[in-house]
Parts: structure tokens; C-alpha cells; sequence
């Protein structure tokens, strides 16, 4: 539970930071890139994108594949199956929750609609 919480932890930390998210976005709409390839349209330098690549790695949501010197990119979308698990359960609990409020609103709203009937009944 506590090393999920980390994954958890880990994909929203990466996926906080702006220039991350442009990054995974190139990548799932180019797929696998050499970094500097990737790092091109970025106006920081590439040890500033060298860094950036270690947080989505360390957040599993990057491979990183070595061909002699060159380094390749791709996405790794198993990286975000512990996130999606837990927004999910959050939604299902956010809407149990929203449903029970609805139910207690809809019988305040008949409550108060029987007690105006009685109002009117009683003059």
C-alpha cells in the first residue's frame, strides 16, 4: 500500500511540472525519440530536459532505450495504471458521495413540499 502511495506520489509529481507533460505529449504523439530530437523544440538546455527525463523515469512513465551512445524515449503507459486506479477510486467515492447529497435534497425538497400542503390544508 505505502509503495503504491509512492507511485501514486511519483506520476503526479512528474506530471506536475509543465515542460514534462509537453514532453510525454510528444512522445505519445511521435513515439520513441532520440533525446536530442526531443529536446529540440524545448528553449532549455539539454541537461535541463536530461533532468526532466529522470523524474518521468524515476516516475515510470518513460523507457529509456541505449543504442551505443544514443538514447531513445518512449512512453511507458504502464506508469500511469497506479494513478488511473487511484483518481477512479476517488471519482467512485465522489460520486456515492454526490448521490447520497442528491437523495437528502430530494427528501428536504418532499418534506417541505408535504409540510406546505398541510399549511394550505389547515387554512
Amino acid at each position: 500500500m505505502v509503495n503504491n502511495r509512492k507511485k501514486v506520489s511519483d506520476v503526479f509529481a512528474a506530471l506536475a511540472d509543465p515542460t514534462r507533460r509537453r514532453i510525454l505529449e510528444s512522445l505519445a504523439r511521435r513515439g520513441e525519440r532520440r533525446v536530442t530530437a526531443l529536446a529540440r523544440p524545448f528553449r532549455i538546455s539539454l541537461p535541463a530536459i536530461s533532468r526532466h527525463l529522470h523524474v518521468l523515469e524515476r516516475a515510470r512513465l518513460i523507457q529509456r532505450r541505449r543504442q551505443g551512445r544514443i538514447h531513445f524515449i518512449r512512453t511507458r503507459a504502464a506508469g500511469l495504471k497506479e494513478a488511473q486506479k487511484w483518481l477512479m477510486r476517488c471519482a467512485l467515492e465522489w460520486d456515492s458521495r454526490f448521490d447520497a447529497i442528491d437523495v437528502l435534497l430530494a427528501e428536504g425538497e418532499r418534506k417541505e413540499e408535504r409540510d406546505e400542503i398541510r399549511r394550505e390544508n389547515q387554512r
